[in-house]
C-alpha cells in the first residue's frame, strides 16, 4: 500500500506481480476500505458458491450478490451486521443446492467471513431464476 494523495492509496497483491487498485477513504474516485470489506467478504463466498454449485453438477449461467453492511454511529464504526442477496440462474439450481452451497461457504470455507468480529450476523436471502 502507497499513499497518494488525500486520503487515496494504491496497493497491489503479494509479491507486486497482481494489478494495483486505487482506494479512497473519502469514496470520491475509488471504493472505500469499508466498502471493499464487504467486496471481499462477497467476493470470498461467491467463489466456494461457484465451487459447491460445479460440485453438485449445477450448470451455473449467473451469480451476482448484493450485499449490505449496518455499522455502529460511534466510533469505531464497525459492521453490527451484513446480509448478502444472492441471485442465482443456472440449470439444476434449486433452492436447497444453493441454499447448502451458500451455508457451507458463510459458516465453513469463506475465510474473509471467518475472519470477521463472531458477533457480527451474517443473513442471507436467495432468488433463483
Amino acid at each position: 500500500m502507497r499513499w497518494l494523495k488525500q486520503l487515496q492509496f494504491e496497493g497491489r497483491g503479494k509479491g507486486g506481480e497482481r494489478p494495483t487498485i486505487l482506494v479512497d477513504g473519502d469514496t470520491k474516485v475509488a471504493t472505500s476500505p469499508v466498502e471493499l470489506l464487504l467486496l471481499a467478504a462477497a467476493t470470498c463466498t461467491a467463489s466456494d458458491v461457484v465451487i459447491i454449485l460445479q460440485k453438485q453438477r449445477v450448470q451455473l449461467e449467473a451469480l451476482d450478490i448484493d450485499v449490505q453492511g449496518t455499522r455502529r454511529d460511534d466510533e469505531p464504526r464497525r459492521f453490527t451486521a451484513i446480509a448478502f442477496h444472492f441471485r442465482v440462474r443456472g440449470e439444476g439450481a434449486d433452492d436447497v443446492k444453493v441454499r447448502r452451497a451458500i451455508d457451507l461457504s458463510i459458516e465453513k470455507y469463506c475465510s474473509v467471513i471467518a475472519s470477521l468480529a463472531p458477533d457480527i450476523p451474517i443473513s442471507y436471502d436467495v432468488t433463483i431464476a
